[in-house]
């Protein structure tokens, strides 16, 4: 028979082998993922994932603001983030600028929250370009709210946005663009408007006037061909072209019109047909 002190000790070193034993066993269980994951890479976060969400939104007793970016900007890291920063930085603004207008009006009149929602879609990409076409419904408390329309072309080689100086001959006289420009315009305002006054370039004088395809906002358009832009689409904002009840034109003009005048480095982005050439403007648009 065992002594009661000696049982008791033996107990005791039975019991201290069975929780080292025990505490062996939980280590390898907690090392066994590690292991069965070993050599395997962690899964990449990107600069653009890590930086610069898909969407943003805030709400205020002054403003609402949202920002909605599209899929296709997520593969152009450089472009999301900076894109990302700069809008979510001007909503900021708007509300901070909202909060400050409102509070020195000494109440809001019951009037709700202003409004800036910003949603960028994408109009088409090609080997070099990705074109984005930006709408931002904005409003301040005025007699309605606006829509304004414009155009993002990012260069994917470049890593850089271009504008219309950069697609075209650096001295190309687009007068001739120009031209087919005002044309599309006042066929689009007779169908619309039947009877209104028919517009010139430069117009002097008059209300409204043709604009110069240069200082107004596109967006690539694709057609028929893959991987290419069939034309162009210019977008022209209500006020512009006529009165506001005539609201906003996205008037489409074929490459056939311009491809000319194309910079070296461009021509071969455009090719293919345009599904429909003239007025395109969306049947669907937010209220202007």
């Amino acid at each position: 028979m065992i002594p009661q002190t000696g049982m008791t000790r033996a107990l005791l070193i039975a019991a201290a082998v069975g929780a080292t034993l025990a505490a062996c066993n939980r280590d390898q269980d907690r090392q066994a993922p590690a292991a069965a994951n070993a050599g395997q890479p962690a899964a990449a976060v990107t600069t653009a994932e890590a930086a610069a969400p898909m969407a943003y939104e805030t709400k205020t007793p002054f403003a609402n603001v949202s920002l909605t970016l599209p899929v296709a900007i997520k593969s152009q890291g450089d472009l999301h983030a900076a894109l990302y920063a700069e809008e979510v930085r001007k909503l900021r603004q708007f509300v901070e600028g909202a909060q400050a207008d409102r509070t020195e009006a000494g109440g809001d009149a019951g009037l709700p929250p202003f409004e800036n929602a910003v949603t960028i879609t994408g109009a088409a990409e090609t080997g070099k370009l990705l074109s984005l076409k930006r709408v931002a419904f904005d409003y301040s408390g005025g007699a309605h709210p606006n829509t304004l329309t414009s155009g993002i072309l990012w260069d994917k080689a470049l890593k850089r946005r271009i504008g219309f100086s950069d697609l075209f001959k650096r001295g190309a006289d687009t007068s001739v663009l120009d031209q087919a420009l005002c044309s599309a315009i006042n066929t689009a305002k007779r169908a619309r408007s039947p009877g209104s006054a028919g517009l010139t370039l430069g117009g002097a004088g008059a209300d409204w006037s043709c604009p110069k395809a240069s200082a107004t906002e596109f967006v690539l358009t694709p057609g028929d061909q893959s991987g290419k832009a069939a034309g162009l689409t210019f977008l022209i904002g209500p006020y512009q072209v006529g009165p506001y009840s005539d609201g906003a034109y996205e008037i489409a003009i074929p490459a056939s019109a311009f491809r000319s005048l194309l910079s070296t480095p461009y021509i071969g982005e455009f090719g293919g047909n345009l599904a429909k050439a003239g007025d395109v403007t969306p049947t669907a648009t937010p209220a202007i």
